[in-house]
């Protein structure tokens, strides 16, 4: 089989977007670049997952063998797609945050590495996750066993991902400790008494409640947390009715509350409750309040970011390498990958302008250059090779990096 070029993969990977759990098209065309490869690969039984396994041959030490784990996301969004390019997304779902890129850069990466396996001193976990966009890809795949595909647990992980503002073409972004925040999926649905759109005064109309709160609660927020503690509560859902004069007997607010901390998050859902319930009770209507946790913090080991940084300096020269000096208020599921194993998330410029108002990342404008694609994927080999042989100089860091 002749491999088609990383470019091409990833075009081929956007034109099909796919959402959520189940992307058998997207599944299909990983498992055809991966064939060949000698690779051992299963796929998921509650996601279209795809885990491969590369095992080394360099022979200096017995088992167990140091192993470790790079991860790519699969999954797109519900969104028509408007950049215009020739290769855009058809229908109601497109790659608005870059997923089509991280997966053709793995895919370079495990080319890349099955042709140097001589030279790796333990194994390569390749995890390729859908449903990151809170659909709980990263924990089934955790359930399933993807820290021990390789037959014994990782020793360390790493996870890329693109953005197309922000950071200039090129640059590798790292930081220690918390780098994304953990995110909490809110619902608020205010319920009243339909009727009539002539006369509200003999409904109870919950419309005005949840227009209400969805202003007031910002202004709570502010007033009652610190400014050095950051919390954002954005609301991409406020649904109500289906007839203009109808007064419907639901309406309901859906969001997401990004925190840093577990205090920050508690107190910002009392607040959100105490607003909801005040205006409720105005308003003469009933509240429900739902809240599920999508992530927590994704937090960088630090040992880990500096291994990882220096591999990128070597690959793509030190003037496109920064340290972050503040976290990203983006959330991204694989922090449940790196609660059990240390490692470490790094932020790829990938934008063709960082200007302000240059589409951002779940934009339907949103545009990616895929020029930085082998770079990419230089660097999750490069890293792989070089944590495998500290991990094998260093027997005693495996049981302890490993230990979860």
């Amino acid at each position: 089989m002749v491999s088609v070029t990383l470019r091409a993969l990833r075009r081929e990977l956007h034109a099909c977007a796919e959402v959520g759990l189940n992307l058998p098209q997207t599944q299909a065309i990983l498992l055809r670049e991966l064939s060949g490869l000698g690779v051992d690969t299963h796929t998921g039984s509650a996601l279209s997952s795809i885990v491969a396994v590369l095992r080394g041959t360099r022979p200096e030490r017995d088992e167990p063998r140091p192993a470790v784990l790079v991860r790519s996301d699969m999954d797109a969004l519900p969104i028509t797609e408007a950049t215009g390019l020739p290769f855009a997304s058809k229908g109601d779902a497109m790659h608005a945050c870059g997923h089509d890129l991280h997966m053709a850069a793995l895919v370079g990466a495990a080319r890349k590495l099955a042709a140097r396996r001589d030279e790796l001193h333990g194994d390569v976990v390749f995890m390729f996750q859908p449903g990151e966009e809170a659909c709980g890809g990263a924990q089934l795949m955790l359930d399933e066993g993807v820290l021990e595909a390789s037959g014994q647990r990782v020793n360390a992980a790493l996870g890329i991902h693109v953005l197309s503002y922000d950071l200039p073409l090129g640059t590798f972004a790292f930081g220690s400790g918390a780098v994304l925040s953990g995110s909490n999926i809110v619902t608020v649905s205010f319920r009243g008494r339909g009727g009539h759109g002539s006369a509200p005064h003999l409904a109870a109309d919950p419309v005005p409640a949840a227009a209400q709160f969805v202003s007031s609660v910002q202004v709570a927020l502010s007033r009652a947390i610190s400014m050095f503690e950051p919390v954002t509560l954005t609301f991409g859902i406020l649904a109500a009715g289906r007839q203009h004069n109808v007064i419907a007997e639901t309406a309901m607010a859906g969001g997401t509350l990004r925190t840093f901390s577990a205090a920050a998050a508690e107190n910002a859902l009392r607040i959100v409750h105490d607003v909801a319930h005040g205006i409720a009770t105005a308003h003469g209507v009933r509240v429900e309040i739902g809240v599920r946790q999508d992530t927590i913090s994704t937090v960088c080991d630090a040992a880990e970011t500096g291994i990882a940084r220096s591999v990128a300096a070597a690959v793509v020269g030190e003037p496109h390498i920064r340290m972050l000096d503040r976290p990203y208020s983006l959330s991204e599921d694989f922090c449940w990958v790196l609660d059990q194993v240390p490692g470490t998330f790094v932020m790829v410029g990938a934008g063709r302008s960082t200007k302000p108002g240059a589409p951002v990342n779940h934009s339907p404008r949103a545009i990616f250059d895929d020029s930085i694609l082998e770079r990419a994927a230089q660097f999750e080999a490069a890293w792989a090779i070089e944590r495998l042989a500290l991990l094998a100089a260093d027997p005693a860091t495996m049981s302890a990096s490993g230990a979860g």
